[in-house]
C-alpha cells in the first residue's frame, strides 16, 4: 500500500483517537481522562516519543490496538511508559497490546530507565488467546521481563482503573502503585466470576478497590482523589530515585529543618504516653521534604522518602500513635519491602526506633509473625547501604533487631537521652522474674513498693550511659543536634564497601 501525506495523516489521526466517542463520553462521566490525556500530563511537553502507534492498524476497531508505548522525559529526565486506552475494547489485551508492552519494558531496562505503567485494562480479550497468553512472547513474558528490571530500574504504577486477572500483576510488581478511588480496582476474578466459583456476593469496590489496596491489603501505596494527583505521585516518586541501580539518588538543594520543630517535646517523657513518628520525621528532615508511602496501612510503621541536607533519605520508623508501634505481621512486610527498594536505589536507611517489639499471641502465631519478621529481618541484614538506627526512645526484644540495632553493621547506633535498649521493658521484666514473689505479698503499699525498687534496678542496668560506656551505642546525641549528627554520619558513609555476602543470593524466609 502506497500512502501519500494526506492519507497517512488520516492514519495517524485515526490511531490517536482511540475508541468511539461513546467510550469517550462514558470515561469523561467518572472523572476519566483519555489515555494520550494522561501521558501530556505526565510528561515534559513535547517530549514523548511514540512507539507502535500503527498496531493493529488494519483491524476495525483496535486503534494502536489499545495501548499506547514510547518515550519521554518527566522533568528533564529520561523514562518509558506504557498507558492503556480504555475506550478501546475497555483496555484489554490483544496480541499486538502484549508485544508493545513487552518492548517497551526491554528498552526500559536496557536503556537504564524507569518504566512507569499508567493501567487501566480489563485484561486480556478471550477471543485472543491463544495469540496473546501461552507463547514465548506471550502476557507471562511481561511479568518475566518486569522481575528482571526489579531493582534495576525504578518502575511505578498509575492505576485509574480496573487491573484485571492476569493484568493485576503489572501493578504487583511495581515498586508502587498509586490509585485514584473510586476507579481504580485490582482483582484476579471479577465479581460475577467470584459468585460463580465461591458463591460469595460482592463487589469490585468492596473486593479490589482502591481503599482496599490501600488500607487492608497492602498492595497499592497511595489512595488518589484525583487522576492528576495520581500522576503527581508518579512525577514526586521518581524524583527520589536516581534513573537505575548503577546511579545515586538525586540531590537536591538543601533545605533547613522547620524552624519550629522541637524534637525533645514531640517525644514524651514517659513510654506509655503515644506520639506521632510522622511529626518527629517532618522535624528532623528537609522541611517539606518527607513523601510517606503505604500511609493506610499497617500505619504502626512510618515509611518514606526525605531528604537531610539535600540528600535522599529512606525512613523506617515506629509509630506508637497505631498499636503502640509494636510490629505485626503486615507492618513487617511493610518494612521488608522498603528496605529492599531503598537498598537496590542506593538510598541510605535512616531508623528510628520506638518499638516494644514484635507482637505476640495465637493470631498472630497463626498468621506467621515469626517467618514475617524473620523477613524483615533478613531485609536489614542484607541491606548494604549507609544504615543508621537512631533509638528514640526505646528498642525492646527483637525490635531491637528490627530497626537495625547494633548487631546488624549499622554505620551508627546512635540514642538520644531518652533511649532505652533491653530484652523487654521494666514493668514485663519484674513481671516475669518476680512474678510469684509479688502474688505473696499480701499488702498493697508494700507490693508497691517492691515493684517499683524493682522497677528502679532495672531501669539503672539498662541505663543509656552504661550501653554507651559498653560500645552498644556509639553516642548519645541531644534531639537538637541529632539532624547536624546525621548529616555527617551519613557523609562519611557514602563511600563504604557494600559487600555483604559470598554467594548466589540468599533463601527468604517468605
Amino acid at each position: 500500500m502506497t500512502l501519500d501525506g494526506e492519507a497517512l495523516e488520516q492514519l495517524r489521526k485515526r490511531a490517536r483517537s482511540g475508541g468511539a466517542d461513546k467510550y469517550h463520553a462514558a470515561n469523561a462521566a467518572k472523572g476519566k481522562l483519555f489515555a494520550r490525556e494522561r501521558v501530556a500530563l505526565l510528561v515534559d511537553e513535547g517530549s514523548f516519543v511514540e512507539d507502535g502507534l500503527y498496531a493493529n492498524t488494519m483491524a476495525e476497531g483496535l486503534p494502536a490496538d489499545g495501548v499506547v508505548t514510547g518515550t519521554a522525559t518527566i522533568d528533564g529526565r529520561q523514562v518509558c511508559l506504557m498507558a492503556n486506552d480504555s475506550t478501546v475494547k475497555a483496555g484489554s489485551w490483544g496480541a499486538r497490546t502484549v508485544e508493545k508492552i513487552i518492548r517497551i519494558i526491554e528498552r526500559a531496562y536496557g536503556a537504564g530507565v524507569p518504566m512507569v505503567y499508567l493501567v487501566d485494562s480489563a485484561g486480556a480479550r478471550i477471543t485472543d488467546q491463544v495469540d496473546l497468553f501461552p507463547g514465548r512472547r506471550g502476557a507471562g513474558k511481561i511479568f518475566w521481563n518486569q522481575v528482571r528490571a526489579s531493582g534495576s530500574i525504578p518502575q511505578v504504577c498509575a492505576l485509574f482503573g480496573p487491573s484485571a486477572a492476569g493484568g493485576a500483576y503489572i501493578p504487583a510488581f511495581c515498586d508502587v502503585v498509586a490509585l485514584v478511588d473510586g476507579n481504580a480496582s485490582m482483582y484476579l476474578g471479577s465479581d460475577r466470576m467470584v459468585e460463580m466459583v465461591t458463591g460469595e456476593k460482592t463487589t469490585l469496590e468492596a473486593m479490589g478497590g482502591a481503599k482496599v489496596h490501600t488500607a487492608e491489603s497492602g498492595v497499592g501505596h497511595f489512595l488518589c482523589k484525583t487522576e492528576a494527583d495520581a500522576l503527581d505521585v508518579v512525577k514526586t516518586y521518581l524524583s527520589y530515585l536516581p534513573a537505575n541501580w548503577t546511579q545515586a539518588p538525586p540531590t537536591a538543594p538543601a533545605v533547613a529543618a522547620p524552624a519550629k520543630a522541637d524534637l525533645a517535646a514531640l517525644v514524651p517523657a514517659s513510654e506509655r504516653q503515644a506520639f506521632d513518628m510522622r511529626r518527629y520525621v517532618k522535624g528532623l528532615l528537609d522541611e517539606g521534604s518527607f513523601f510517606e508511602i503505604q500511609a493506610l496501612w499497617a500505619k504502626e510503621l512510618t515509611i518514606g522518602f526525605g531528604r537531610l541536607d539535600g540528600q535522599v533519605v529512606g525512613v523506617v520508623g515506629n509509630n506508637s500513635m497505631f498499636k503502640g508501634g509494636v510490629l505485626f505481621v503486615d507492618s513487617a512486610d511493610k518494612a521488608t519491602r522498603f528496605v529492599q527498594l531503598c537498598d537496590a536505589f542506593n538510598v541510605p536507611l535512616l531508623f528510628l526506633s520506638d518499638v516494644p517489639g514484635f507482637m505476640v499471641g495465637s493470631a498472630v502465631e497463626k498468621q506467621g509473625i515469626i517467618r514475617h519478621g524473620a523477613k524483615m529481618i533478613t531485609a536489614i541484614s542484607e541491606a548494604t547501604v549507609p544504615k543508621i538506627c537512631v533509638v528514640v526512645r526505646k528498642a525492646y526484644g527483637a525490635g531491637l533487631y528490627a530497626m537495625a540495632g547494633p548487631g546488624f553493621e549499622p554505620d551508627a547506633t546512635i540514642a538520644l537521652p531518652t533511649a532505652k535498649i533491653a530484652v523487654m521493658g521494666a514493668e514485663a521484666a519484674v513481671n516475669a522474674v518476680y512474678a510469684n514473689k509479688i502474688a505473696a505479698i499480701a499488702d498493697e503499699d508494700e507490693r508497691a513498693a517492691f515493684v517499683a525498687a524493682k522497677r528502679a534496678e532495672y531501669e539503672q542496668d539498662i541505663d543509656v550511659v552504661r550501653l554507651a560506656s559498653e560500645l552498644v551505642v556509639d553516642a548519645i546525641v541531644e534531639p537538637h543536634d541529632l539532624r547536624t549528627e546525621l548529616v555527617r554520619r551519613f557523609a562519611a558513609a557514602r563511600t563504604k564497601d557494600r559487600h555483604f555476602s559470598r554467594r548466589r543470593h540468599g533463601v527468604t524466609p517468605v
